[in-house]
């Protein structure tokens, strides 16, 4: 039975000066989850304006359900504004408010998460008090979490960060991550190890014990991952390939992670195919390029 995934959280723009792409990490996820065979379905918000429309016509295209996605009449679709002037410190402007920092809780979408099998989300998406509220009874439901922590300054909030690990089953984060989180909970010894798989260890035993996590997956950008399951860690040093751009890299791998752990793989397994798809859309351009499975699924050396 094919298994079902809800994505929740922001889908919007990215605005460089010269052209526009469709962006935001849950929604990245929803369209790789979908071309990987899943049923999916995006809880999110868009304004009743040109960039909600060409959003709907883009994740249309791809054949992803609509019927979760709500439409603002007060709220424009969201946008990120690019700055490259400085192509050494390329700056971001998450435009505030959007219409995804308002999406309502309604019943539609308590059914569809207490019948998912899993539910991915992230924590840009709770910067604004009533995304938050919609997102934090969402995660009382009895379906499998998928905590995709995305911390961009300044929309970083610990107590709501806090907040969801408490419900959080799957933790996903990248090597940054790890060390702002190891800083904010004061975890001790993980800068003084040897070896970085005994300062990953460290923190996520810390997490474990902490919050009610199974498992921790750290990605660790051109270096591979590392997925952590009941004490172990397990590593995968990822693939050498001619990088076109790393947009939405993270977010497939995470899809190819969901993909293959809803379908019992072991970890060694589970890392080797997120990692294979990451290097794929890195090969790629843009974060949602299309492709068929097998376009990926041979050796991406």
């Amino acid at each position: 039975m094919t298994k079902k995934i809800v994505c929740f959280g922001e889908m919007l723009w990215d605005c460089f000066p010269d052209f526009e792409t469709a962006g935001g990490a849950p929604m990245n996820v929803a369209l790789h989850l979908k071309q990987l065979g899943l049923d999916v379905q995006m809880i999110s918000r868009l304004g009743k304006d040109e960039h909600g429309s060409k959003l709907l016509d883009f994740v249309k295209s791809y054949g992803l359900k609509q019927d979760l996605i709500q439409e603002d009449l007060e709220h424009p679709t969201g946008m990120v504004l690019v700055d490259k002037t400085n192509k050494e410190n390329i700056k971001y402007d998450i435009v505030a408010p959007s219409a995804w920092d308002f999406i309502d809780l309604t019943e539609e979408n308590l059914q569809a998460v207490a019948e998912a099998d899993a539910l991915v989300f992230g924590s840009l998406a709770v910067r604004n008090e009533f995304s938050w509220k919609t997102l934090y009874h969402l995660v009382q439901q009895p379906v499998l979490t998928v905590f995709d922590i995305n911390l961009r300054e300044p929309f970083i909030d610990f107590d709501k960060i806090e907040s969801l690990l408490g419900y959080a089953d799957i933790l996903k984060i990248n090597e940054d991550e790890l060390a702002f989180l190891a800083d904010y909970f004061e975890v001790k010894n993980v800068n003084g190890c040897k070896s970085q798989v005994d300062s990953v260890k460290i923190f996520c035993d810390f997490m474990v014990a902490k919050y009610p996590i199974e498992i921790i997956c750290i990605t660790l950008g051109s270096n591979g991952a590392m997925l952590y399951c009941q004490g172990e860690i397990t590593k995968h040093d990822g693939y050498k390939i001619q990088v076109e751009d790393t947009i939405g890299s993270g977010d497939a791998f995470l899809s190819g992670f969901v993909k293959m752990y809803l379908e019992g793989k072991k970890p060694r397994e589970i890392l080797d195919f997120s990692c294979t798809l990451g290097a794929y859309v890195a090969t790629q351009q843009g974060g949602t390029p299309k492709y068929k499975l097998e376009e990926f699924i041979k050796p991406v050396e």
